[in-house]
Formats: C-alpha cells, structure tokens, sequence
C-alpha cells in the first residue's frame, strides 16, 4: 500500500506592510513539482501550492492556518511543510513569525507556536522546511519543546538560516537557500540506494555556504530517516547484491587480468563477456567510490597488469548491508 504523504508549499512575495520579496514565488513552483514525484516519476507527496505573487496574490494569515490544518489532519502518514517568504522574530521568548500577505504590527503572520501546537497535536511524522529570515530560531521556541526535547518525537526541521541571520535571494529571483535545495531534491544529495532524507538535504546545504554566509540548520527527534525523495540508485541494486560474492570478506582482494577488460587488443586475447560485464559493474562501482583498484592507478590497469579492486570503506559499509539482506 502506499503511504499517504502530503506537502503544503507555500510562496510569499506580496506584502501590505513589509517589503515585497521577488524570489519566494519562484521557489514554490520550481520545488512542488520535485517534491509531487520521485525521480522515476512515481508518486511522492500530493502537494498543495500557496502563492501570492508580488502585487497580486495574498496569503493570508487565515489560509494560511486553514491549510495547516489540513496538513496535519489524521490519515496521512507524513506531513512535509515548505515556507518561503518574510520571516519576524516577535516577543522575549524568541518566537519566529511566518509573515504572511495581510500581516500588521499587532499580528504580523503564523507563529510559529501555532504550528508546533498543530505538528504535536498529530501523530504522524512531519517535516518542516523554513526558507525565511530567523528560521534557525523556529527549532527552540517553548512550543518545540516536549519533555526536554527540543522537538517532539518523529519531526523533523531544515532552516535555511540561524535564529540571528537573514536569508539571502539571488540576482535571478530565487531564494539562495531553496535554489541549492532544488538541486540537493533532483539527486544531488541522494545516497548510493538512491534515499534522500532531511539529513541529506541539510549535509548538502550546509557544504553550498561559506563561513561568512548564512547557515543552515538541522533539528530532529528520530528514530529512523524517512525519505524525502527517491532517486534513482547510483549503482543498480542487483549489482550491489553481487558486493558479498565478489568480496566474501569485506576486506577480500578481487583478482583481476586483462580478460576482465572490454579493450584488450595489445593482450591479443579473445573477448570473455562474462568477465567483461562483472568488470563494467565494478566500474560503476567505482564510480560511486565503493570499489578502488589496489597496486594500480586505474582499474585498466589494475586488469591490464592482472592486479586487484579492493571495497573502500563505503563499499565495506554496502557490503554489509547487501550481506545482511537489507537491500
């Protein structure tokens, strides 16, 4: 059966009384559809998009709280709530304020409180992705806190700046956090398997900023890491099945000679396809640094010159999983 996830996208680039924005519109609708869909265009979240364009559109502090409840409604199995626009810190304990079109002084948006009150009200798991001024501070207000935790059990939280930074927009009209975001969900923090959680995500950003830029922060109470996206593998799952007969130990040397290599013309040797086509899957290996030639600089040579591969201590990591039939 699949699981029942749900997104609420939201983008605010029109404002009453704040500045109007230009980039968080555009985040919106370059991320609902990455998120709507797994690389193999295979269902992931239902996303429900909020936008109010600059001049135009409105998001209201009252839509925007109806669709929060919604979001965290029983019969999902996980809830994911993307915010991009004008964040303010309000009040001495530190609250962060997701400001919203028709905010005024007295009532500048959604505090954050409110959310945490909803997230700890459902039971399913929830993640959070803030892309507005101060988010780093929506991970400590009292709200989160549950029994000295400072989230509650299965959430999860990614802000794109600390309590004390502002977050940044690019020349082109993106946010500069949700533009490294974008490309960390179309793969580029997937893992080998192809599983790309919040952790990822936030290895990802926080290696896109320099120490003088704003910085992403990390909060969650887990247990385990759900996917945020499914990527296609690096290495096909059928070839890292095959980790455990090429190396019977994880630190086994694997024979090569040059019947392993496609282009062996200087051996004068006749083709072998079923050596060639194990050494086309170690090279894929290799390519997502699980398998290394030993005594060689490169793994034609290492066949060339009837050397060895050996697994990295990644390979050594997926061995152990294809070993104990976890994948």
């Amino acid at each position: 059966m699949t699981p029942a996830r749900r997104a609420l996208v939201v983008g605010i680039d029109n404002y009453i009384s704040y500045n109007n924005l230009a980039g968080c519109v555009n985040d919106a609708r370059a991320l609902a559809p990455v998120l709507a869909r797994n690389e193999d265009d295979s269902p992931n979240f239902e996303v429900r998009t909020l936008t109010a364009p600059a001049t135009t559109g409105r998001v209201t502090r009252d839509e925007l709280l109806e669709a929060l409840d919604q979001l965290f409604a029983p019969g999902a199995d996980m809830s994911l709530l993307y915010f991009a626009g004008h964040g303010a810190q309000v009040g001495d304990g530190g609250d962060v304020v997701l400001v919203t079109t028709d905010a005024t002084r007295q009532t500048p948006g959604v505090r954050f409180t409110e959310i945490m009150e909803r997230v700890n009200d459902c039971t399913h798991e929830v993640a959070v992705i803030l892309d507005c001024c101060f988010s780093g501070g929506a991970g400590g207000v009292p709200a989160a806190m549950s029994q000295g935790a400072i989230l509650r059990q299965g959430v999860s939280m990614l802000t794109a700046s600390r309590a004390d930074q502002t977050s940044a927009e690019t020349l082109d009209g993106r946010g500069q956090f949700s533009a490294y975001l974008e490309g960390a969900l179309e793969g580029g923090a997937a893992d080998v398997l192809g599983h790309l959680t919040l952790a990822g995500l936030y290895a990802y950003l926080s290696e896109a900023f320099g120490t003088w830029d704003q910085r992403p922060m990390f909060k969650a109470n887990v247990d385990r890491l759900q996917d945020i996206r499914r990527c296609d593998p690096s290495v096909p799952l059928e070839t890292l099945r095959q980790l455990p007969v090429w190396f019977p130990e994880a630190d086994a040397l694997f024979a090569l000679d040059p019947t392993y290599e496609p282009d062996k013309r200087e051996s004068n040797l006749p083709p072998n396809p079923e050596h060639e086509g194990i050494f086309k899957q170690l090279q894929k290996c290799q390519s997502a640094k699980l398998v290394e030639p030993a005594g060689a600089e490169h793994m034609y040579f290492a066949a060339m010159q009837s050397q060895a591969c050996r697994l990295t201590p990644l390979g050594r990591h997926y061995h152990h999983l294809a070993s104990a039939g976890r994948i």
